[in-house]
């Protein structure tokens, strides 16, 4: 079955250079054996990644072991909805600053993501 996006299309790609994925498919397509629920493409900002390594999500440093290169800020990445959710609330909070949200590639990301997010909020938070 083809997975779609939140806007009602087939689901596109994220990114292929970096893999990103679940699967290291290129797609944020939601899979029941993954708990972190990488199903929101955004394109990762210098922020971002301080705020998640902060937190012990380190998306900026290779892990050569793991196959993972590092992300630099402007690289699109399948995110963990509550890892997105989480930087949305702490700028919302004023804890950190906006561009701690990274930009939301719709196309790319997983309709399931509406079960957490609203359209409305992703739409609020689109990459251009």
């Amino acid at each position: 079955m083809t997975q779609k996006n939140v806007l009602g299309d087939p689901l596109e790609p994220c990114s292929t250079d970096p893999m990103t994925g679940f699967e290291r498919d290129g797609r944020c397509a939601c899979h029941e054996r993954d708990p972190g629920r990488h199903e929101l493409c955004a394109v990762v900002t210098e922020a971002f990644l301080a705020f998640g390594k902060e937190r012990g999500n380190d998306l900026a440093t290779p892990r050569p072991e793991l196959n993972f290169p590092g992300l630099d800020p402007g690289d699109r990445w399948c995110l963990c909805v509550p890892r997105w959710v989480e930087a949305l609330e702490a700028v919302e909070n004023g804890r950190a600053p906006e561009p701690t949200v990274p930009p939301v590639v719709l196309a790319a990301t997983n309709e399931a993501v509406l079960d957490t997010v609203s359209m409305e909020t992703l739409r609020q938070h689109a990459f251009e």
